[in-house]
């Protein structure tokens, strides 16, 4: 199992001077932390898409390509790219140019996004959510697997003859689709023999169960080898040395994110009891001590009938550098190898 770290760029705002200087400093920071889990061991860093105040991260390839030339052997995608609201050509081109200096090592996540700010901000219609995923994904396929593209769609002018470079160091480029929980997503997935990444921040993650067997029954029908069918698992945690100092270093700013997405959601403020359900063993949030979360993965892992990627999304709690840097050390150092050997030791 691939493990690996998420991070949305998570900004420092407040109402005081220099909040530039401050982003300038977030940013550096987060490569840092990027080359650090390079260095312990990590297989995948994950950069996500918004275009909201309160994250950096509106142009991903550019930090990962600040970040590839730090690194040696970690993986770089993106987490997702929001591929409705985007010209597939430009975003072929940007990941394929970010593979080339990464020396084969770049990866891209599509989805439609869970926030809606792209759509205005890009001059589309929300009411189109579904239909342009779906056609920029068909297009964005077919730039991948032809040097020469002919096309028509509804949202974008026709490509006629059209050479589109620069080509990929990998063949085929690794696209992944992010999903949520609508089944049809899942489903387009399999159909398509795609990788899967599937996103439970809340809940109980053994309930997508469901919805992962529909991606592979979807991918069976379709003729595509169980082996092409990946499943990966974008989980919300911490890590720290006990799962007390996990537990009362998360909760908080948690509690505070959630509860101010919430109020544009719909969402109850968050409390207590529910974060505690949701560090619990069967709960999505992976907060705890190494050996506690190690155990976790694997449950959820047999929850879903197998993953092959688990990511941690851990910036979104207004943890400190210091403590985000430690959590990717205990990941790297103690999380990754107890999972590796409890694999090993498995019965096949």
């Amino acid at each position: 199992m691939e493990i690996g770290i998420d991070s949305f760029a998570a900004a420092i705002v407040d109402n005081e001077k220099d909040n530039a200087i401050k982003s300038a400093n977030a940013l550096e920071q987060l490569l840092d932390r990027i080359e650090h889990a390079d260095k312990v061991g990590l297989a995948i860093f994950g950069i996500g898409e918004h275009h909201r105040k309160e994250f950096l991260d509106s142009a991903p390839t550019i930090i990962l390509a600040a970040a590839a030339a730090k690194t040696k052997n970690i993986h770089l995608t993106s987490a997702v790219t929001v591929l409705s609201a985007a010209d597939p050509v430009r975003v072929f081109q940007n990941f394929a140019t970010l593979d080339l200096i990464s020396k084969g090592r770049a990866e891209m996540v599509v989805g439609r996004g869970s926030f809606t700010e792209a759509f205005p901000l890009f001059g589309l219609n929300i009411n189109d959510y579904d239909e342009l995923f779906s056609e920029k994904l068909e297009l964005l396929l077919n730039i991948r697997d032809n040097e020469v593209v002919n096309w028509s769609g509804k949202f974008r002018p026709v490509l006629k003859n059209q050479a589109i470079y620069p080509r990929p160091l990998q063949n085929p480029f690794p696209v992944w689709i992010g999903v949520g929980g609508t089944p049809e997503s899942f489903v387009r997935a399999g159909t398509l023999g795609l990788p899967l990444m599937v996103a439970v921040i809340g809940g109980e993650t053994h309930r997508f169960r469901p919805l992962v067997d529909l991606y592979r029954e979807a991918g069976k029908r379709a003729g595509h080898a169980p082996e092409k069918l990946k499943v990966g698992l974008h989980s919300l945690g911490y890590v720290a040395e006990t799962t007390e100092q996990a537990v009362n270093g998360y909760f908080p700013g948690y509690a505070e994110t959630f509860t101010r997405i919430g109020k544009e959601r719909g969402w109850p403020p968050v409390t207590r009891q529910r974060f505690d359900a949701q560090t619990g063993e069967k709960g999505a949030l992976l907060v705890g001590g190494p050996e506690e979360i190690a155990e976790k993965i694997l449950r959820h892992s047999e929850a879903l009938g197998g993953i092959s990627r688990l990511t941690f999304q851990m910036d979104n709690a207004g943890l400190s550098h210091e403590k985000l840097l430690n959590a990717i050390e205990l990941i790297g150092t103690k999380v990754k190898p107890l999972v590796e050997k409890a694999q090993m030791n498995a019965p096949n």
